[in-house]
């Protein structure tokens, strides 16, 4: 039970990456906050240890306040919620720059800003932020808006880090490469050809398949133990080769 006796809290964490994370922190003893905008996909979690739900729309930052001001201090905090958008900079439109700011960065932004006096009232604590391989990292094509936005995560990680990191907080970030989830199955179903568009996502890993949710979920549960409490400010890639 590497996990017993932390809380933590999650965002995005109806499905994907999140609910897997979710599991696997509440299977290491974990007590587990799952959020999620939608609600219907928190229900999924019904009799499973460890967990208690909440609607949380990460997108409204008085709702966050809200939230955070009626549960104790967590532990660690896994900022996973956010949205990949498709597009050059010559195609994407001010507003979908502007959704890709507000959600993958913003709403991180948000989230600590409000659940980091507690931390630090309670004597430290792990947040856990969700960029991508497609970041600082490296550029991918027709992904301008993502790329910059994960990137930004980056940086917020580390300002976070260097800020805190004498008062018992630590801030780092995962990088994943393509992860087989319910929101890339969305993404696929647009194209034109799906089956076409699924070859090419899974082409450009070099090992030849995509991640899988709970591959991902293993690196949240290290970063929120002890067993990384000398890691802070680091970006993990877990991206099956991309970066090699």
């Amino acid at each position: 039970m590497r996990l017993k006796g932390k809380t933590a809290l999650v965002t995005a964490a109806g499905q994907g990456i999140g609910r897997a994370s979710v599991l696997a922190m509440a299977a290491e003893g974990a007590q587990v906050l799952a959020t999620d905008v939608n609600a219907q996909l928190l229900e999924s979690y019904a009799g499973v240890a460890n967990v208690t739900t909440a609607r949380l729309d990460v997108m409204d930052k008085a709702a966050i306040q809200d939230l955070v001001a009626r549960i104790a201090p967590v532990n660690v905090l896994f900022n996973c919620a956010g949205f990949v958008h498709n597009g050059s900079i010559l195609q994407v439109t001010d507003d979908e720059w502007s959704f890709a700011f507000n959600l993958n960065v913003r709403a991180q932004y948000w989230m600590i800003q409000a659940a980091l006096p507690k931390m630090l009232e309670a004597g430290g604590g792990s947040i856990i932020n969700m960029s991508s391989v497609c970041s600082s990292l490296k550029g991918l094509p027709n992904r301008f808006a993502y790329g910059a936005s994960k990137a930004a995560v980056v940086g917020l990680t580390k300002s976070v880090a260097a800020d805190f990191v004498g008062q018992g907080i630590r801030c780092n970030a995962i990088a994943p490469g393509t992860v087989d989830t319910p929101s890339l199955s969305d993404r696929i179903n647009s194209y034109a050809d799906p089956i076409e568009a699924r070859k090419n996502f899974i082409a450009r890993q070099p090992m030849g398949r995509l991640a899988q949710a709970h591959e991902i979920a293993p690196i949240v549960v290290y970063l929120a133990s002890d067993e990384s409490v000398f890691a802070t400010g680091q970006l993990f890639s877990v991206d099956g080769g991309m970066t090699i």
